[in-house]
C-alpha cells in the first residue's frame, strides 16, 4: 500500500505515527514544505518570552526518527499539483526546482492553516512579520532583541500570549483587535475583564474596538494606522486568526464556505481513499451538532491517528470536539470549553447560563481561593452546551470534565448530580461543578415558576 502524506505537523505526525504501528509494510511518501515535522506552535510565546531556552524542545518528533522506520520524507518539497482522480501528485523541491511526479494509493491531507492575512498598504514592510511556524518564531526573536515598541494585531489566543511575553522581556507592547474585548470567541467579559486589568496595570495600552488600515514606514515599519488613530511600532506581529490551508485540493473535495474539508466520522473525504486531518479540515461539533472550524493541535492529533486507523477499514468513528482550550496569562489560569451564549445566539441555539463565584475549599481552610465559573445550557433540553473558569490557582482541569459532559449530552440535571469526591485540601462537600449546575436548575425552576 503506497500512502502519500501533505503536510507533516500535528495530524501529519499522527497519521505517519499510527500508520507506521498498523501498517509496517506500507509505503509511505511525505511532502513538507519547510525543514522540520511537529512543531508545538503553541510554545512560540514561551519561546519570545524567555520560558523555553531550546527551541528544539517545541518538536516532538524528527525527520531522522522516521526515516530510521522507512518512511520517505521529501522535506522542502512542495505539492503543486494533486489529481485525486488520476491518484497523483507533483512536487517540487524547494532546493533544486526540481518537480517529480508520484502515484499513490492513499492519499492524507494534512495541510494545515495559514494566518489570515489581510491586503493591508505596508504589510510588506520590514518587521512586519506573521506566527505560525518555527521559521517564524525564530525572526520574532531575531527581529524582537533589537526593538522598543512592539504591536500585536489580534487579540486570540497567541496574540495575548505573545503580548505578556514581550512586556515581561521589558517591550512597550500595544495589542489590537477589532473586537471589544480580547478573546471575545472564547469568553464572556466577566473572564476577560481580569485580564485586560491586568494588562492596563503592566502598562499595555489596549487599543480595542478598530481595525489596521494601513501599515507606514520607509523601509521598516514605523507606525501603524487604524481607523480610531495611530501607533508607533518597531516590530509588528500578526495574529489576527487562521484559514484552512486547502488551495490545492479545494476544487476536487467537498468544503465548507471558508475552504474546510468536510470529513465523515472516519476521516474520510467526498473522494474514496482521500483522508484529511487537522487544521485544514473541518471538524464534527458536539455543543452545535454541527461541521465547524477549529483549528486546534489537540482536534489535529486525534484526527491524523484515526486517519491510521480507518486507512483500510472504517472501525474507529471521531467522536467530536468542544474546542476545549486554556490559557495562563500572569496570574489568571484560564479555559474553556464548548460555546459562550454569544457563540450559542449565533448558532440558533436557545440557551440560558448559570454563574458562580465561590471559594473553592472550605471557610476554615487557611489557604483559599476564589474560582469563577460559568455554564452554559440548552434552554429546551437542559443539555449542557458550554463552560467558562478563570482563577489565580489552577482550577482548569475542571474544564475537561465538562468538556466530558458536553461530548456525552449531559443534562444540568447530570452534572449536578455527578459523583465527585470530597476532601477539604481540595474541594467542598458539593463540588463548584455540581454547585453550578444546581444553579443551573434552580433558575429554570423558577422559570417555570414564573412562567406559570
Amino acid at each position: 500500500m503506497k500512502v502519500a502524506v501533505i503536510g507533516c505537523t500535528h495530524a501529519g505526525t499522527a497519521a505517519i505515527t499510527n500508520v507506521l504501528n498498523l501498517y509496517p509494510d506500507a509505503q509511505i511518501d511525505v511532502f513538507e514544505k519547510n525543514d522540520n515535522v511537529s512543531f508545538l506552535s503553541c510554545g512560540i510565546a514561551l519561546y519570545v518570552g524567555g520560558v523555553v531556552e531550546d527551541a528544539s524542545g517545541l518538536f516532538y518528533a524528527s525527520v531522522e526518527q522516521f526515516e530510521k522506520h522507512g518512511v520517505r520524507m521529501h522535506m522542502q518539497n512542495e505539492v503543486t499539483n494533486c489529481n485525486i482522480q488520476d491518484k497523483t501528485l507533483e512536487a517540487k523541491d524547494l532546493k533544486t526546482e526540481k518537480i517529480q511526479t508520484y502515484t499513490y494509493d492513499k492519499l492524507i491531507v494534512t495541510t494545515g492553516s495559514w494566518p489570515v492575512t489581510p491586503p493591508i498598504p505596508g504589510s510588506d514592510l520590514n518587521n512586519v512579520v506573521l506566527c505560525k511556524n518555527y521559521d517564524h518564531a525564530k525572526e520574532i526573536i531575531r527581529r524582537s532583541e533589537s526593538v522598543d515598541k512592539v504591536v500585536v494585531v489580534g487579540a486570540g489566543y497567541i496574540g495575548v500570549e505573545l503580548v505578556e511575553a514581550f512586556q515581561e522581556n521589558g517591550k512597550n507592547v500595544t495589542l489590537i483587535d477589532a473586537e471589544k474585548r480580547i478573546l471575545n470567541r472564547y469568553l464572556d467579559e466577566t473572564f476577560t475583564t481580569p485580564v485586560e486589568q491586568s494588562f492596563k496595570d503592566k502598562d499595555i495600552h489596549l487599543a480595542l474596538d478598530q481595525t489596521v488600515s494601513s501599515f507606514k514606514g520607509t523601509e521598516t515599519v514605523e507606525k501603524v494606522v487604524t481607523d480610531k488613530g495611530e501607533y508607533d511600532a518597531d516590530l509588528v506581529v500578526m495574529c489576527i486568526g487562521f484559514r484552512p490551508n486547502t488551495e490545492l485540493v479545494r476544487d476536487q473535495l467537498h468544503t465548507l464556505k471558508n475552504g474546510a474539508i468536510v470529513v465523515d466520522p472516519y476521516m474520510q473525504t467526498s473522494v474514496k481513499d482521500v483522508y484529511a486531518a487537522g487544521d485544514c479540515c473541518a471538524v464534527s461539533y458536539n455543543p452545535t451538532k454541527e461541521p465547524a472550524y477549529i483549528p486546534l493541535a489537540t482536534n489535529a492529533v486525534r484526527m491524523g491517528t484515526l486517519v491510521a486507523h480507518n486507512l483500510v477499514e472504517s472501525k474507529l468513528a471521531y467522536p467530536g470536539t468542544q474546542g476545549t482550550s486554556g490559557l495562563k496569562i500572569y496570574n489568571h489560569h484560564i479555559a474553556s470549553t464548548g460555546l459562550t451564549e454569544t457563540a450559542a445566539a449565533d448558532s440558533g441555539l436557545q440557551v440560558r447560563s448559570a454563574y458562580m463565584e465561590d471559594t473553592y475549599r472550605p471557610e476554615f481552610m487557611p489557604k483559599n481561593d476564589v474560582v469563577k465559573i460559568k455554564l452554559v445550557y440548552e434552554v429546551e433540553s437542559h443539555r449542557v452546551v458550554g463552560a467558562q473558569l478563570i482563577a489565580d490557582s489552577d482550577f482548569t482541569q475542571a474544564i475537561n470534565t465538562v468538556s466530558v459532559a458536553i461530548a456525552n449530552d449531559m443534562t444540568i440535571e447530570q452534572l449536578a448530580l455527578t459523583d465527585f469526591f470530597f476532601q477539604p485540601h481540595f474541594n467542598k462537600p458539593v463540588n463548584f461543578l455540581n454547585q453550578v449546575a444546581l444553579n443551573a436548575m434552580e433558575a429554570e425552576a423558577k422559570q417555570k415558576t414564573t412562567q406559570a
